[in-house]
């Protein structure tokens, strides 16, 4: 017996209400399946754009945001 004659089999054996459930979930697993895309890396998602970052920009913007901080916190 293969899964969807056992499928098939258990469905059979379940009242109405419950066979509507069955379905319901299994078109639940399917919206699931379909939908589900495949993530991607920081780096992917900003390949397309053509922005060149470098280290004193990054140091430059820490300290526009930081500089003002106060570093004696007791």
């Amino acid at each position: 017996m293969n899964i969807e004659e056992a499928v098939l089999e258990r469905l059979r054996q379940l009242p109405i209400d419950k066979q509507q459930q069955l379905l319901d979930f299994a078109e639940f697993l399917s919206q699931k399946t379909t939908s589900e895309t495949p993530l991607r890396t920081v780096r992917g998602l900003c390949a397309d754009l053509t922005v060149d970052i470098t280290e004193e920009d990054i140091a430059q913007a820490r300290q526009e945001m930081w500089g003002n901080f106060a570093r004696d916190i007791v």
